[in-house]
């Protein structure tokens, strides 16, 4: 008998002490990968940096070519001619005085500059009621919590805008909550016409807009380093003065983001100034509305106004952002 000690467990077939595969099969998106065809055409186009770039841009760019830049470009084309659409047998022609009738007329002025006021007062009254909110959520709310009360800021937001302009309708009403919040303390006896007033038309619309600011705020003030607060204090700073000096200067990118967001878009509304607002309260977005509610042949003129506010807009746009740019370059200085 030998003295080696055979073992009663049979032996496995070398193949299987591997990781089973499914199905018993190499499945066909590993075979592709591992196919020699698959590996040449990898490794010929992401064999240099260049063309990782060009793979990971040109979907952007189309993008942006045609969800954007084309649907304005072609918006440009409609306001140089003087008719859109064209009839079969009608020869187009380019003109500019689709333009100038904004210039002419100036019923259309008073809508115009009343919007602009309107995007850049708001604007403001937005950053100021949503700072609080952004830096309390950064700076005051525990780091695990923080999504959590962010998903509650955003659950408005699920629902269009439509939705959430009724809603102001029904806080805002004769009948609505806050008439009779005010009833029920004894402070009016009658409701008070907040609706289809230039109130009723800035509340719907920092209501909506107020996600746009919180949230480059928020990124802002949450990547300031607390120790840049806790330095100024241990110099002697209060309060108001680490407030001035540290938070406010060094959140001055969220701000200028999201202050160019709020008044870009505010802007545009259309549908909360025409539910919430009445004939003093008119807006540039009624107005150019109106023009492709009517004929074909008014198309035009509403394109040229479409792109006068727009190049408006962004001008203004440009000339903040320059302002706050230098702004932080002084700071840092």
């Amino acid at each position: 008998m030998s003295g080696k000690v055979q073992s009663s467990t049979p032996a496995l077939p070398s193949d299987q002490g591997a990781i089973p595969q499914t199905g018993g099969a190499r499945t066909f998106w590993g075979g592709l990968v591992a196919s020699g065809v698959y590996q040449s055409f990898s490794t010929a186009l992401l064999s240099s940096p260049k063309r990782q770039f060009f793979i990971l841009a040109v979907f952007p760019v189309i993008w942006v070519i045609t969800q954007h830049l084309g649907p304005m470009l072609q918006m440009f084309y409609v306001s140089m001619v003087d008719a859109y659409p064209v009839a079969p047998s009608y020869e187009n022609s380019f003109t500019l005085d689709n333009y100038a009738r904004f210039f002419r007329e100036a019923i259309f002025v008073m809508p115009f500059i009343r919007t602009l006021v309107f995007a850049s007062v708001l604007t403001f009254c937005t950053l100021v009621l949503t700072f609080p909110v952004a830096y309390f959520l950064a700076r005051h709310v525990k780091r695990s919590n923080q999504m959590i009360f962010l998903l509650l800021l955003l659950i408005p937001f699920w629902v269009g805008e439509i939705v959430r302009t009724y809603a102001i309708m029904i806080l805002l009403g004769n009948n609505g909550a806050v008439n009779l919040l005010l009833k029920s303390i004894g402070l009016i006896d009658r409701p008070i016409p907040f609706m289809y007033t230039g109130f009723s038309v800035s509340v719907g619309i920092i209501y909506l807009s107020a996600l746009y600011m919180l949230l480059p705020l928020y990124s802002a003030l949450e990547k300031l380093p607390k120790s840049y607060t806790d330095a100024a204090a241990d110099l002697g700073a209060g309060p108001w003065t680490r407030f001035w000096r540290v938070t406010l200067p060094l959140s001055l990118e969220g701000i200028s983001s999201g202050a160019t967001l709020v008044f870009l878009i505010s802007t545009g509304y259309y549908a909360t100034p025409v539910l919430l607002g009445g004939p003093s309260t008119t807006v540039f977005a009624e107005t150019i509305a109106g023009f492709f509610h009517t004929a074909g042949d008014q198309w035009p003129t509403g394109a040229a106004f479409a792109c006068l506010m727009f190049i408006t807009a962004l001008g203004i746009t440009a000339l903040f952002g320059r302002f706050m740019t230098k702004l932080q370059k002084g700071i840092r200085r």
